[in-house]
């Protein structure tokens, strides 16, 4: 019979502090001064990197930011409204995923606020904007502004960003967890950090400690490559 478990923590909602910077510190410090200035001179920033790079967890931080409590889930137009101000950013997650019309809309959105001094048009994809499958007007637009490729963390900042996620959860992460997932486990941080949310509630329901054993225990095929060991 499972124990019965009692107040779990949420994961951190997402925000620039606790987002690990590693080499993509100049994007973070362009997104975090347009979520917070009345008057930015980014009307365009575009972020483009692998899946579980940081797109989402920064646009998440950019909206939180602004002023908005949530975001729209991916591939949706989202107007995030700026707090105490007549204006709106516009967010757009994954672009590679839109329709034409939501194309149509999003070119739209970024000429309506071109001429707007506080707002900003935040959009992710998977590739720079030239290789993008969408509009050529589109795909023009979005590279006018501030283009960031974002950058995979190392693997010494993968072991902070875990830490600091087991952290905000309420437990201690071992060093052996850890450079075990390094190792075995699928390497982008959304895969990571679902393992070790599902680490943390399969420790809670056995009432064990978060060690290597009780990892490999609960460890699926579809979350570790093989234990190897």
């Amino acid at each position: 019979m499972k124990q019965l478990v009692l107040e779990i923590s949420p994961p951190a909602d997402p925000t620039f502090a606790n987002f690990v910077t590693g080499q993509n510190r100049e994007a973070v410090d362009a997104l975090a001064k347009s979520a917070q200035s009345t008057a930015t001179s980014a009307k365009v920033i575009y972020l483009w990197g692998l899946p579980g790079c940081g797109k989402t967890h920064l646009l998440r931080a950019f909206a939180s930011a602004a002023g908005s409590a949530s975001l729209e889930r991916a591939s949706r137009l989202c107007c995030v409204p700026v707090l105490g101000q007549q204006t709106t950013h516009v967010l757009v997650d994954n672009v590679q995923s839109l329709d034409d019309a939501q194309q149509i809309s999003l070119f739209d959105a970024i000429n309506q606020r071109a001429l707007d001094p506080a707002a900003t048009v935040v959009v992710t994809g998977n590739v720079a904007p030239r290789d993008l499958a969408v509009r050529p007007e589109l795909s023009s637009r979005l590279g006018s502004g501030l283009v960031f490729a974002l950058h995979p963390l190392s693997d010494t900042e993968k072991m902070r960003a875990l830490d600091a996620h087991a952290s905000s959860r309420g437990f201690c992460l071992r060093d052996d967890v850890v450079s075990y997932l390094l190792r075995h486990a699928r390497r982008d941080m959304t895969s990571l950090i679902g393992i070790l949310d599902a680490l943390d509630q399969y420790s809670l329901e056995t009432g064990r400690e978060i060690t290597l054993p009780l990892l490999k225990q609960m460890a699926q095929p579809e979350l570790l490559e093989g234990d190897g060991d």
